[in-house]
């Protein structure tokens, strides 16, 4: 199977990833019992209403008490004013300098597993870089034990599986129970191990993030350990499982787009505008979630307060009224207002890392393997999750 199959047996999911627009901007969701959003304009609206959209959705799904614990330190959760403060405190810590200062870790690491790689005839690029690699930088950067690497990527197997997904359709309340039982189980898991490497740094400081999180104080603020955890969870699982999809994603579309591809090798400076538009094309998370405070409306359709949003960015990031062959890969596709990171006040907070794995590890790749192509016998696989737009294996060929 060739890299555009795969590629056209994933877009058969989705109407908008084979060419065909959503008959409407807005519509009610009444098996899942909520409202899709699908257009890029209306998508904008919603995430730059902080007033009537709130992104506090466990609220909704699981109650006050679950929301206000484990919502406690998560910037995605995290309505403001709360947000601007949380933000204050974590960006003092979390500074572009201590983005920028891990390069050269970056570039170390790469070389070392395509060392690992060198001389066979191919390589799976997922398991032997496009995931080991972002998971050790995050663990490095928290301070964390990388050998823990295959329990994190367990919780985030489980986690973004199609079977954890949510809904809020009464029919569903049995088996939705026991999927939130089973999300407040890996959360609580996760929580007391990051809570009890904070816990450490708060007595023996050390040269990682944990610590400066630990240590930030902002106007006589600090964070509490509860934030802290909450915080380290989502850049540990949130931060690499991005970054793998990004990396895998970019690999596969400019296979998919030789002439793309030629042009990004023979100019590296469009490496960044290729990360981009594969994010664009195949954004690693497809939708995004609000809840409306008041009866808002959006597009055509007045959503009443109560109501849970679900955002299609994906869907959104091939709108044609905003980009020019929205199904086309154009790797130098400049403007590129794609909303894969978010809008306003959630933009993502570890998007310039991810851009920084991604343009340090694709030079390196580019230079050690001038002949990198899918293998046409071993087809890509994507994540099952019908949220998630990622290739979980993509067997390469070196020669």
């Amino acid at each position: 199977m060739t890299t555009n199959s795969v590629l056209t047996t994933v877009h058969q999911q989705f109407p908008w990833m084979r060419g065909e627009q959503p008959e409407e901007s807005v519509r009610f969701n009444a098996q899942l019992g909520l409202w899709e959003v699908f257009t890029h304009a209306e998508i904008v609206q919603v995430l730059g209403d902080n007033q009537n959209f709130s992104a506090n959705t466990l609220k909704l799904l699981a109650g006050e008490e679950a929301a206000a614990e484990f919502n406690d330190g998560n910037l995605l959760q995290t309505d403001a004013p709360a947000h601007r403060q949380l933000k204050r405190l974590i960006s003092h810590a979390f500074t572009p300098k201590t983005v920028a200062d891990l390069e050269p870790r970056i570039a170390q690491l790469a070389h070392r597993m395509l060392d690992e790689v060198e001389g066979r005839d191919g390589f799976e690029w997922v398991a032997e870089l496009a995931y080991p690699l972002p998971v050790t930088i995050i663990a490095d950067l928290l301070g964390v034990p990388s050998g823990d690497k295959e329990m994190f990527r367990s919780w985030v197997d489980e986690r973004f599986s199609g079977d954890m997904q949510l809904s809020l359709n009464p029919e569903d309340a049995e088996a939705q129970q026991a999927i939130g039982q089973r999300q407040y189980e890996l959360t609580r898991q996760l929580g007391a191990y990051m809570t009890e490497h904070a816990a450490e740094r708060r007595r023996k400081p050390r040269a990682d993030l944990l610590t400066e999180l630990v240590q930030a104080e902002v106007d006589g603020e600090r964070l509490s350990d509860r934030q802290v955890s909450t915080f380290g969870c989502l850049l540990l699982l949130a931060g690499h499982i991005t970054t793998t999809m990004m990396l895998g994603n970019t690999v596969l579309l400019l296979d998919a787009n030789p002439e793309q591809g030629a042009r990004v090798r023979a100019d590296r400076s469009l490496i960044p505008l290729a990360i981009e538009e594969a994010v664009r094309m195949l954004s690693p998370f497809a939708t995004g979630y609000r809840v409306t405070t008041a009866d808002v409306q959006v597009g055509a359709e007045t959503i009443p307060a109560g109501q849970m949003v679900r955002m299609w960015t994906a869907a959104a990031n091939r709108d044609p009224r905003v980009f020019t062959d929205p199904h086309g890969f154009d790797a130098g596709r400049d403007p590129n207002p794609h909303l894969a990171w978010g809008r306003g006040m959630h933009f993502c907070l570890g998007a310039p890392l991810a851009r920084l794995e991604g343009r340090v590890v694709l030079d390196i790749l580019f230079d050690r393997f001038p002949d990198l192509r899918t293998d046409p016998d071993r087809p890509a696989e994507f994540m099952p999750n019908p949220e998630t737009l990622g290739v979980r294996t993509l067997p390469l060929l070196t020669r």
